[in-house]
């Protein structure tokens, strides 16, 4: 294993920082339980000098021209590219996700992000609104500084996916990477340095619940956007509301995949497999319910077994390598209880379900039949490569049970017929939905949920809406007239 223990365990003001007052935060890879770099969780005084230059440097970063500022975020595209192997085997160190994900799904996708911001940055234009003779124009500023809160699952990509629309429009961002994950954050702070971008703008601060607290509560703070469960969701929102800052959630879900009878088979269990298995189940908006038409059940289950049986488990680093670990013991034995109750209430467990005998926290992917709505694994988000397969007689039904779900962040469907593909998916309660496909997020998309899975989109143009706000200007060319 190669040294991947940073020069400290944050980047504030253009430099690594370290304070070993706070908290130690291990870096574990998964793969093998080995410790790879030891963080510490920031202090008052780590988390005093990241607010204090994020504020200094938005300022200078808001009056740059716009053309700049995109010529900044387009560098850090170019240079996230550059270095894809290194950052994909920093990735699949911090993550445990296979290497052959990460090379193709990760900093590249970040860097898409940067990109498309990159350029958008110019065309954040307001509008003038003309009143016969007076008029009014509009004005998109930044908000300030924004705090952004990261999961584990795609460490580099969620800050990219935050950080590129906020700096975009003009703000500073505070990030808050998982303690589970510290390391890839560093990095993207280290480039945007490289690419030309102000000291203080984009700081990464690590360390637990209590720091991501300390800098929601801070009044310097304008924005919070936050990837992560609904618990934390819920906790980060009210803690947010107190200082009526513009939040953005992005948060989790038990989305449906609904297989109508006239669909293609072989692309609807690759579109299950995808949206079950790949990183080891660990994505928000999986397809973990799969309606598959009573018609075609039996023939997509024993397929889909088949195929389920290839699947290779090994070292994530190993280019062949489909499965790796999952991303901790702790979360390795809640699906592993899942797995449990889904046998104690009925389900049968069609393939998986164990653990291959090797080191690291392992966990086949697992395949569940016979599963009805009311079941704890066809209810619960968990979080693992746990699919359950429920069937359906006719559409108007599978619709109902596909929305009977606090979640709403994701959907598809597969079926030749587009006209009830299009039917379908207007009465589906998703933010993302997808036909004949499942868990593509082009940055050129809104995403988000409804419901309890969040608030607020990222990606698109639909980001900047939720990181700018505008003034309205009215300006009189004539007299005013009053009563008196």
């Amino acid at each position: 294993m190669k040294n991947v223990q940073p020069q400290g365990s944050h980047f504030i003001d253009g430099a690594y920082v370290e304070d070993t007052a706070g908290r130690e935060i291990p870096c574990v890879y998964a793969a093998t339980g080995e410790v790879v770099a030891t963080l510490h969780s920031a202090t008052p005084a780590v988390i005093e000098q990241a607010l204090a230059s994020a504020k200094r440097a938005q300022a200078e970063w808001a009056a740059l021209p716009p053309v700049a500022r995109g010529r900044v975020l387009r560098r850090v595209a170019e240079i996230l590219r550059e270095r894809n192997q290194e950052l994909s085997e920093l990735e699949t160190i911090d993550t445990g996700k296979p290497i052959q994900e990460t090379t193709i799904a990760d900093a590249t996708s970040g860097a898409d992000s940067l990109e498309y911001f990159g350029g958008l940055a110019a065309t954040l234009t307001g509008e003038t609104m003309p009143l016969g003779g007076d008029f009014v124009y509009t004005i998109r500023e930044p908000l300030g500084v924004c705090v952004g809160i990261g999961a584990w699952n795609y460490p580099t990509q969620i800050a990219c996916w935050k950080s590129a629309p906020a700096l975009a429009c003009g703000n500073a961002m505070i990030f808050k990477p998982s303690e589970v994950t510290p390391l890839c954050a560093l990095k993207l702070a280290e480039i945007y340095i490289e690419a030309g971008a102000p000291a203080g703008l984009f700081n990464v601060v690590n360390g637990y619940g209590d720091v991501g607290a300390a800098l929601i509560g801070d009044q310097r703070v304008d924005k919070v956007s936050l990837t992560g469960s609904v618990p934390t969701g819920e906790k980060v929102y009210a803690a947010a509301a107190t200082g009526i800052r513009h939040v953005t959630m992005e948060l989790g879900g038990k989305s449906p995949l609904i297989v109508f009878e006239d669909a293609d088979i072989e692309n609807a269990i690759s579109a299950a497999i995808n949206g079950n298995f790949y990183s080891t189940g660990q994505i928000c908006s999986n397809g973990t319910r799969v309606f598959v038409h009573e018609d075609i059940v039996d023939t997509f289950t024993a397929r889909l077994v088949e195929r389920t049986k290839t699947a290779i488990i090994g070292d994530p680093m190993d280019p062949e390598t489909q499965i790796g670990p999952m991303i901790t013991d702790t979360q390795r034995q809640k699906v592993l209880n899942y797995i449990r109750i889904g046998q104690q209430e009925g389900a049968t467990l069609a393939v998986g379900g164990g653990c291959p005998e090797r080191d690291g926290w392992f966990i086949e992917p697992t395949v569940f039949t016979g599963v009805t709505d009311d079941m704890t694994i066809a209810r619960e988000e968990i979080f693992g490569p746990v699919m359950s397969v429920l069937t359906f007689r006719d559409e108007d039904e599978v619709i109902a049970r596909a929305n009977d779900t606090e979640f709403g962040l994701a959907a598809g469907l597969f079926t030749r017929d587009f006209a009830r593909a299009h039917r379908v998916v207007a009465q589906l309660q998703a933010g993302t939905c997808w036909i004949n496909q499942y868990n593509l997020t082009p940055v050129e998309t809104p995403f988000g949920g409804v419901k309890k899975s969040g608030v607020g989109r990222e990606n698109s143009k639909a980001a900047i809406e939720h990181f700018s706000q505008v003034k309205s200007v009215y300006v009189a060319l004539g007299d005013v007239e009053a009563a008196f």
